[in-house]
């Protein structure tokens, strides 16, 4: 909706953002033909996550973080259980890894498979929904919920079910499945890789808009595998490299009014988590045959277009299928799901990659294992500075457009991001003043 303001300036308002997970919406200003103020803003009420694990008992983050997002809950239960294990002085074993990465495998699939299709596809293909997409390319929607399935089933054989995994603990699993349970997964993961690489294809032959952004990327890294439930490192376009520990001396979350999501900034800078930072940071840890195929795409080995993100995140669901094969291909029965994780004062941080990019828990816990302070930093708070900044270059790039189409390239530059904004909105500062 876009109407005059009494000093001449116009605004573009669109109050509910489609094709995102959450409530929020867009507020642009122009003034004098020149863009003025431009705002997301994420209206969706504040959940309280980190007030209302504050006093709970260590092992509880995973159970309860999980129920921030049912798309990427695996992201939450990654981060905590790392954190605390990291506090206690706990090493779990390279199988309980392995099955982590596994159970990671499935939510990438599933997440990617979702934006990839059902949320992102139709802005390319002229259509209002996947609804709509249906009806004229149903072969390409069939695969879609086949690829969705195939993570979903998973999910469920790892992490007990698809939505709010309840598997996962401190210390690694309540059970390890088998490779009996395993191998059941086998053809439609078959299958899966095939269709992710024709997808890759499919969604590179998109009509993509010309677009760059300098953006400060940075995600994990691993020095052996692409980062999925783990890395050892945060590592940046810009040259960085530092321990995980060291990632509150370079992050400052903030308040702005516009938000019931804390922003963040780098080093006092906006900067960019996601599919493009990963793929940038980590290229060279890809599968060859995932390398082959996003250079044929054209993209390069690092891509600053984020209308481009959808190709990245096609390489990233084929890759998460390998890796799905590789590690059942691989495993075997009798290794024990968990190790004791015995609680000590301390704190620590835990991050990983949900499929929108770097997440990262700090836990402080006292003597006893409760936890005296929590903070819950997902990718969609990090990227928010970045939305804007697309936004605003998006208006000011193509102010010739009527105002529905610049209104939708400027949605489309949002949802470019995949924004998870259930899982932003958990902060709320309250403060109470009695006299």
């Amino acid at each position: 909706m876009t109407h005059q303001l009494k000093d001449g300036g116009q605004v573009m308002h669109v109050g509910m953002l489609a094709r995102v997970e959450g409530e929020g919406g867009m507020h642009i200003e122009f003034k004098d033909g020149k863009v003025d103020s431009v705002k997301l803003n994420i209206f969706e009420p504040p959940r309280f996550y980190e007030g209302f694990l504050r006093g709970r008992k260590f092992t509880e983050p995973p159970d309860i973080t999980a129920r921030i997002c049912g798309i990427c809950p695996v992201a939450y239960q990654s981060a905590s259980t790392e954190a605390m294990e990291s506090i206690c002085g706990a090493t779990t074993t390279p199988e309980i890894q392995e099955m982590r990465r596994l159970l990671y495998c499935g939510e990438w699939i599933e997440s990617h498979a979702l934006h990839i299709f059902m949320l992102h596809a139709p802005d390319f293909l002229g259509y209002e929904s996947s609804l709509e997409m249906a009806k004229d390319l149903p072969d390409v929607v069939h695969m879609a919920l086949r690829l969705k399935k195939a993570g979903n089933d998973l999910m469920t054989a790892v992490g007990g079910r698809a939505i709010h995994p309840v598997n996962v603990k401190v210390g690694g699993f309540y059970r390890m499945p088998t490779v009996e349970e395993l191998k059941r997964l086998r053809p439609d993961l078959e299958r899966g890789v095939e269709e992710a690489y024709s997808a890759i294809a499919l969604v590179a032959g998109f009509d993509f808009p010309e677009f760059h952004q300098d953006y400060t990327y940075v995600a994990l890294r691993h020095p052996d595998r692409y980062p999925l439930e783990r890395g050892t490192q945060v590592v940046t376009s810009t040259g960085l490299s530092f321990p995980i520990a060291e990632i509150p001396d370079h992050i400052t979350e903030f308040h702005v009014e516009h938000s019931n999501a804390l922003h963040a900034s780098f080093d006092g800078q906006p900067y960019f988590v996601g599919p493009l930072a990963r793929y940038a940071l980590n290229f060279d840890q890809l599968s060859p045959r995932a390398q082959e195929a996003a250079l044929a795409t054209g993209i390069g080995r690092e891509c600053r277009n984020p209308f481009k993100s959808i190709i990245v995140r096609a390489v990233e669901l084929a890759y998460a299928f390998e890796e799905a094969l590789r590690i059942i291909d691989g495993w075997v029965d009798g290794h024990a799901p968990s190790v004791p994780v015995t609680p000590r004062e301390g704190e620590a941080i835990g991050a990983s990659e949900a499929p929108r990019g770097m997440i990262w828990h700090r836990y402080r816990i006292d003597a006893d294992g409760i936890i005296t302070d929590a903070q819950i930093v997902p990718p969609t708070s990090q990227n928010q500075a970045s939305i804007e900044a697309d936004l605003r270059k998006a208006a000011e790039q193509w102010t010739d457009l009527d105002d529905h189409m610049l209104t939708h390239r400027c949605e489309e530059a949002i949802r470019n991001y995949d924004p998870c904004i259930s899982c932003a909105t958990h902060f709320l500062d309250l403060r109470v003043k009695r006299s």
